[in-house]
């Protein structure tokens, strides 16, 4: 394979622009997200997501989403992790949810990861029920429960879709 996934800084899908993140969108997405279960939830705050955001990390590439000239989301894949990307966030505002926005930008996930890849990975939090749907629509399968990875009390589970 000649092309490195996920290494291109713009992506034009059907319905958005996956454009890699800039520094004055951070703040804006991280404030969205400290309101957003399951962010909220599991006590992250926007001055902590803005360091997630901003932090020097090659194996990481971070993408805003657009839909015309509106924010419309967030996603951060890291690029290689076991045999496949890991997708660390993925975050739709509203009114954006429910569109099939995010089913658009799995597809384009696992159009970067082949054929460099045999998995796509992620994490969704257990309390999650509306994430972990969307993952087992698209075909994931739970593979162990991480307890209190990120907060006492609550369970990650990671999760894995086979591409080959």
């Amino acid at each position: 394979m000649d092309r490195i996934p996920f290494s291109e800084s713009h992506y034009e899908l059907a319905s958005c622009t996956v454009q890699q993140l800039v520094t004055e969108d951070v703040a804006p997405i991280s404030s969205a997200l400290a309101v957003m279960v399951p962010w909220r939830t599991l006590g992250y705050r926007a001055d902590g997501l803005a360091r997630y955001l901003l932090r020097s990390d090659p194996a990481l590439s971070r993408y805003l989403v657009r839909v015309s000239h509106e924010i419309a989301g967030v996603v951060c894949v890291r690029y290689p992790w076991l045999l496949g990307p890991y997708l660390e966030l993925l975050a739709l505002f509203d009114p954006h949810q429910g569109k099939g926005l995010g089913f658009e930008i799995m597809s384009w996930l696992e159009q970067e990861a082949r054929p460099a890849s045999r998995n796509l990975w992620t994490l969704v939090s257990a309390f999650n029920t509306k994430g972990r749907a969307f993952y087992q629509r698209l075909g994931f399968v739970e593979l162990a429960s991480l307890t209190d990875l990120v907060k006492v009390g609550c369970d990650e589970i990671l999760l894995r879709k086979r591409l080959d």
